[in-house]
């Protein structure tokens, strides 16, 4: 199972069109510099939800990665019925799975806001941690559960282009490059809502005031339901993404990306959208250096560590930046 490991490129040889840096030719570094960038976009998109929700309700939703994992399931539903329709152009299929993907959590994250965020609004913190903490795992089992052979790895269909460039040794594929691109234009898309709409301005008013937005003439529980199904929605892009990138789901990959979403929105600055973003590309920062200088410097210890490599590195930097890269503003809390 590929799950979430960094991809690393077969052994490299030593005649090799780029020049060497320290030993690692250009072009396992240029594969590295990708593969990083493209876990940092899935990360940075799982933190700005994280980043969203306690923006506007002060509340940490751990039922966040497990969402993601829906949203990858409904659109992995989607691909496989238009393929029992005989319907196979890709583009097609891809249109489906992302609009499946998006609504399915978009109402998830609304529905779960109505019902369970708000209802528990003025109750201890701890309270919302909890539900939402046990709402990730009836998710992650009715799907285990529920989905044909839901407990084993489902291939995800390559609906992307799959050409590739070679630049010396590295393959510059068309599909990572058409999912990176996707991911920056979300994120910015996301960031220009945020700025320069009136609901990004509804959402910063809330977050900043709810009572008195309340007062000035904002729905306050509008403003929360769609904050929570665009938070829910980018969840299930990032959801998506993966799948396309790994062309594999299970039903326990919200697990593990859920705790990294949290760990970059926490180590950016939770409340500020930027440091979300920051947070998440230096986590897969982190877990590419892992990757590649661990089995470098201990022969005996595998790739599989960059996790606990990286894990390790953001406790430290929690323990010396303990309010995060950007620290939260209290007047610009979104």
């Amino acid at each position: 199972m590929r799950g979430l490991s960094v991809v690393v490129p077969a052994p490299w040889r030593a005649a090799t069109p780029f020049p060497s840096v320290t030993g690692f030719p250009m072009s396992l570094i240029a594969q590295y510099v990708f593969n990083g960038l493209m876990l940092g976009m899935i990360y940075a998109m799982v933190a700005v939800g994280f980043t969203l929700f306690f923006g506007v309700l002060d509340v940490i939703k751990f039922s966040h990665g497990d969402t993601l994992m829906v949203g990858a399931f409904a659109g992995l539903a989607a691909s496989v019925g238009l393929t029992m329709l005989h319907i196979d152009a890709p583009w097609l299929q891809l249109l489906a799975v992302v609009v499946c993907a998006v609504c399915v959590t978009g109402l998830l994250g609304a529905v779960i806001a109505r019902f369970l965020i708000l209802p528990l609004r003025k109750a201890p913190p701890l309270n919302t941690l909890l539900a939402t903490l046990m709402l990730g795992t009836v998710l992650r089992e009715c799907v285990r559960l529920f989905y044909p052979d839901g407990s084993n790895p489902k291939p995800f269909p390559p609906l992307l282009p799959t050409a590739a460039l070679d630049l010396g040794g590295f393959a510059l594929r068309a599909d990572n490059v058409i999912l990176l691109g996707t991911g920056i234009a979300i994120i910015t898309g996301v960031h220009l809502l945020i700025t320069r709409t009136r609901f990004g301005m509804a959402i910063r008013a809330v977050a900043q005031d709810g009572e008195t937005a309340t007062l000035m003439g904002i729905n306050f529980e509008a403003v929360v339901l769609l904050t929570f199904a665009l938070g829910s929605a980018m969840a299930a892009l990032a959801g998506v993404m993966n799948g396309l990138y790994y062309n594999e789901i299970n039903f326990n990959v919200g697990l593990l990306l859920g705790v990294i979403g949290f760990a970059a929105a926490i180590l950016g600055g939770l409340g500020n959208i930027y440091g979300a973003i920051i947070g998440g590309f230096l986590f897969a920062a982190l877990q590419v250096v892992g990757s590649a200088l661990l089995p470098a410097l201990v022969p005996d210890i595998p790739s599989a560590y960059k996790d606990v490599f990286a894990f390790a590195a953001v406790i430290l930097l929690m323990a010396w930046k303990p309010t995060g890269l950007i620290a939260e503003k209290s007047s610009e809390r979104v």
